[in-house]
């Protein structure tokens, strides 16, 4: 099929919908004890299945009529339409002009999709085939370096997309990874990264994969500079290469492969363009930890587990453009962040894994939906007519209710969050000897885990009155102190297990909410110039900071000030 024009965004704050919704918050009154006690099937009502996930949205600030009116304002800005065109491939990034499809890489190998004349499904399993034919090779053994040793560690050298979707993932699938591998990740130009990354590695036993598109990323291209030049130091050293350039070239051919389609850059590095992954330019960084960009992980858990990974984004995938928005988790979580960020004032939104597996997952969704909704234009160029995005953090329970919890409870912040737990865990551990109280001998940890988990959404929801305060005896001057207005919202997410397939499912819902925001807004989602300023003045400045006088002299004050006390600090 052939690119289609993008249609001009409806602006939202136009519809019959968004009238409504401002009418209704006006008006609204959260009362969630009361909602509660008056509506017994509230709960059952606004839950949901998504695949593996049992999505409860019955804590969150909406009746019936907000729900229903945030189902019609989708309606009338198109949302199923902006849905169908981003799955058949139109070029709905219009400022970049490519078609956005990151839900090819999950496609079945028996569901044919053509695109600007090109067989994307044949395309996506060719290297996925690749892909998996040289994880085998390295978890086998097959795949040796200089001496002939197989691979025990891999080095992840990439940024951004290329980085945070890996890490993310090598984390939360760590049970799956084949004994006697491990993977590490680089990716801040900071020197110390790379050099603690490497100290203690066996050059013999590493593997390097550069993971750039363009093979040009500053950060990526020159952390794998230092590697190799760490590599060549420490073969010599130990005398597994001669201190020449055939051995160099050796030792860069057998410890070094690229997820890159700029092949000339890639061989000019050193590495074997055979042993270059390639992606597409329909697939952004931060929506493409299902391409080749996870070789490290498809290494690591292995192509079965990857399969299955790939098999749990799809499932979210169908759920998303089959389901009625009535219960389609994607759309309804999304429309749920336009009502809290466009009605409701809120700017922040929390996200609370209480799964440590996960505990990267909110930093993987600060670059997903920050990049993707951080946007002050919509995709036709006019000025956006609301807020657009909201500022993703977290951290994994129960460290965050030591930490930060205070605020969500008792501050003057609404701040939306997701909670996210599995019911079986990677590690099913008891406590031998409890505490003589509450946790009694043998008790299940994970069990004790969980009600934290059950118990923040609940007093959230609900708090505790003055007089529920008062009732414990405690004194009058502290009992504003300890008062919990509740109706603070939450949304909870159980699955069964931290599965390939789950993480995968639980990756696409926040992508495809992500998506859904963006076509309220009028946004387009998926380009990320607000990344490029920065860096193309950061090439511009580094002279001044070696010292060449005439790129100081034209820097605006503040930074020739700060350069030049850098430079009598360093000496």
């Amino acid at each position: 099929m052939t690119s289609e024009p993008a249609r001009q965004p409806v602006d939202a704050t136009t519809t019959t919908a968004w009238g409504s919704l401002t009418e209704l918050s006006k008006n609204l009154q959260p009362d969630l004890r009361g909602w509660f006690a008056t509506d017994p099937a509230r709960a059952g009502r606004l839950s949901h299945q998504a695949a593996d996930l049992h999505v409860d949205l019955s804590k969150n600030l909406v009746t019936d009529e907000v729900l229903a009116s945030l189902r019609d304002l989708a309606d009338e800005v198109g949302l199923a339409e902006r849905r169908d065109a981003m799955f058949a491939g139109e070029h709905i990034n219009v400022t970049e002009d490519r078609a956005v499809l990151h839900t090819a890489l999950r496609r079945p190998s028996d569901e044919p999709l053509s695109v600007d004349g090109q067989d994307i499904t044949a395309d996506v399993q060719d290297e996925l085939a690749k892909m998996y034919a040289f994880a085998e090779k390295v978890r086998s053994g097959e795949w040796t370096g200089v001496t002939g040793e197989p691979v025990r560690a891999i080095v992840n050298i990439g940024i951004g997309g290329s980085d945070l979707g890996p890490v993310m993932a090598y984390e939360a699938l760590e049970p799956f990874v084949q004994d006697g591998l491990e993977c590490r990740f680089v990716s801040n130009i900071d020197p110390t990264d790379v050099a603690q990354k490497t100290a203690d590695l066996d050059p013999t036993t590493t593997l390097f994969i550069v993971a750039s598109k363009t093979f040009g990323t500053l950060e990526t291209l020159t952390n794998a500079r230092l590697a190799r030049d760490w590599l060549w130091r420490s073969l010599v050293a130990v005398g597994a290469i001669e201190d020449s350039e055939e051995g160099r070239a050796d030792a860069v051919a057998k410890h070094f492969v690229a997820v890159s389609t700029a092949l000339d850059k890639v061989e000019a590095f050193g590495i074997d363009p055979e042993n270059a992954f390639g992606f597409w330019d329909w697939v952004g960084g931060r929506y493409s930890v299902d391409s080749a960009i996870g070789t490290s992980l498809a290494v690591a858990i292995g192509p079965d587990a990857f399969a299955e990974l790939l098999a749990g984004f799809h499932a979210m995938d169908e759920h998303f453009r089959t389901e009625p928005f009535e219960r389609n988790v994607p759309v309804l979580m999304g429309l749920l962040n336009v009502w809290y960020v466009n009605f409701r004032d809120a700017h922040t939104h929390a996200v609370l894994p209480y799964a440590q597996q996960l505990h990267r997952f909110p930093a993987y969704l600060q670059q997903l939906t920050m990049e993707s909704n951080g946007k002050s234009v919509r995709w036709d160029g006019t000025p956006v007519t609301s807020d657009t995005g909201e500022v993703f953090w977290g951290e994994p329970g129960t460290n965050g209710q030591h930490a930060f919890y205070q605020l969500i409870h008792q501050g003057t912040r609404l701040v939306p969050a997701d909670f996210i737990a599995v019911a079986n865990p990677a590690y099913p551990l008891a406590d031998a000897v409890g505490d003589g109280g509450a946790v009694a001998a043998g008790a299940d940890v994970h069990g004790l885990f969980l009600a934290n988990f059950f118990a923040q959404t609940k007093a959230l929801a609900f708090g505790k009155t003055a007089d529920e305060v008062r009732a414990e005896g405690v004194a009058e001057d502290l009992v504003s102190a300890k008062v919990f207005s509740g109706n603070r919202p939450t949304t909870s997410i159980l699955a069964p297990a931290l599965t390939p397939s789950v993480l995968g499912q639980l990756i696409a819902l926040y992508e495809h909410i992500t998506f859904v925001q963006g076509v309220v807004w009028g946004i387009d989602s998926f380009d990320q110039w607000g990344v490029e300023l920065g860096k193309k003045l950061a090439l511009e400045i580094a002279p001044a900071v070696a010292g060449d006088e005439a790129a100081l002299a034209a820097q605006d004050p503040s930074t020739a000030a700060l350069i030049a006390k850098y430079r009598s600090l360093r000496g």
